[in-house]
């Protein structure tokens, strides 16, 4: 019987020990933490948005980093794989907005039982509070784990150890570790689906609000990168809310090194015609009012003094005074309403990592290294990263499945 180790105890670590279990493997699940699926219970706000309900094209599409990486595997094990496995595990889905796959519960917790469930099942040794500290290689084979006071023989070894991101968790970029010391490359790493910083110091002024059913813009030197409607929150560093998320996963290599800025259109409903339309018969109905008392029935009262600040418009002219020019300088602020963003705010906030070992050197259709034979990777560890919604928990299944599998 061939002997696994896997190291690390998140979904794609406790999916890929199951599976190679399954395929007839001696697995052995090796964590750091005193319990598995430590980042997987705060996933999602604790409720864990397990996967998308889309096919594999679906998935690829929705993949920032390397997305053609994951065609094999994304084929070998799909989104209704996914939910056939759970609900097989007797935890009961549902598909909400964006086709997003939450239990029914709406509790992280059952996803990491049913996990825990198909371990058992399939006969994995779990042992708890166990760091590893390094690889063992022989002539170009992976022949164990060194644990310090003593060393774990094994035929294969699945690093699973996910990424830097939510450190608390425990994710603190050993699986990096490994595979630089086992001579592979690890590109770059940034936070992503990650609040952002920003230059303006009006966000502190609005922290708290939230905007929906805006449209974001994410410019990089001008170019547009990505544009999205949704919803959005100030705080006292800058944003953050879903359009922010997915805004970072397109901005987070540029952000230090070139001008980023979004632009948010405050009416995305309305073109400039009609939005004018609309501000004349606002300016109509409060003729007698200041300007900065004739906005309420178009923006939030905390929004109202910063784009009445930022319109250069006096606040307390009346309204029925203000000119044609004054009307379109207000038109185009409320259209092109602009952010510039300076900097992530780090592996604490972020959801994912983005950057990780070299695709380069892992074969897409086993996951198994190309330098190291009998050594794997799956999950975060890779460098592979897509948006919010469930598809980088899929990453994490799919490319265990395949690891599992393949050993």
């Amino acid at each position: 019987m061939k002997k696994v180790i896997v190291i690390g105890g998140g979904p794609a670590g406790m999916f890929s020990a199951g599976i190679a279990a399954k395929n007839g493997c001696e697995a052995i699940l090796l964590e750091k933490n005193e319990k598995l699926g430590k980042k997987l219970f705060i996933t999602g706000k604790g409720r864990c948005n397990v996967t998308n309900d889309t096919d594999p094209e679906g998935l690829i599409e929705h993949t920032v980093s390397n997305p053609y990486f994951l065609y094999s595997a994304f084929y070998s094990f799909s989104s209704q794989d996914t939910m056939a496995f759970f609900e097989s595990m007797g935890i009961p889905l549902k598909v909400e907005r964006g086709n997003r796959v939450f239990p029914v519960s709406d509790k992280s917790s059952d996803i990491i039982k049913g996990l825990k469930r198909f371990l058992d099942e399939q006969g994995v040794n779990v042992r708890l509070n166990t760091k590893v500290k390094g690889l063992i290689i022989k002539n170009g084979k992976v022949t164990g784990v060194d644990l310090g006071e003593k060393k774990l023989s094994c035929d294969a070894v699945i690093v699973a150890t996910g990424g830097l991101s939510y450190r608390s968790t425990g994710s603190d970029g050993d699986g990096y570790k490994f595979a630089k010391k086992s001579g592979h490359t690890v590109t770059e790493l940034y936070p992503s689906l990650v609040p952002l910083k920003a230059k303006e110091k009006f966000c502190a002024e609005l922290m708290g609000l939230s905007l929906k059913n805006v449209e974001a813009k994410f410019l990089v030197d001008g170019k547009n990168v990505y544009s999205e409607q949704g919803e959005m929150m100030f705080t006292h560093f800058g944003v953050t809310g879903p359009l922010v998320l997915s805004g970072s996963a397109y901005v987070k290599r540029a952000l230090d090194k070139q001008n980023v800025e979004m632009v948010i259109d405050l009416k995305p409903a309305l073109d400039e015609k009609t939005l004018d339309a609309r501000l004349l018969k606002d300016f109509a109905k409060y003729a007698n009012k200041s300007f900065k008392n004739s906005l309420d029935d178009l923006l939030p009262q905390k929004m109202i003094p910063v784009i009445v600040r930022l319109s250069g418009i006096d606040g307390e002219k009346k309204v029925n005074s203000v000119t044609k020019d004054e009307r379109a300088r207000l038109l185009k602020l409320l259209k092109n309403f602009k952010i510039t963003l300076t900097e992530p705010s780090g592996f604490n906030e972020a959801v994912i990592t983005s950057g990780g070992v070299s695709v380069d050197e892992i074969d897409p259709s086993t996951m198994q290294s190309k330098i190291v034979q009998g050594l794997y990777f799956c999950g975060e560890v890779i460098d592979v990263d897509a948006f919010t919604g469930g598809f980088n928990l899929q990453i994490a299944f799919s490319t265990a499945y395949l690891a599992g599998t393949n050993i």
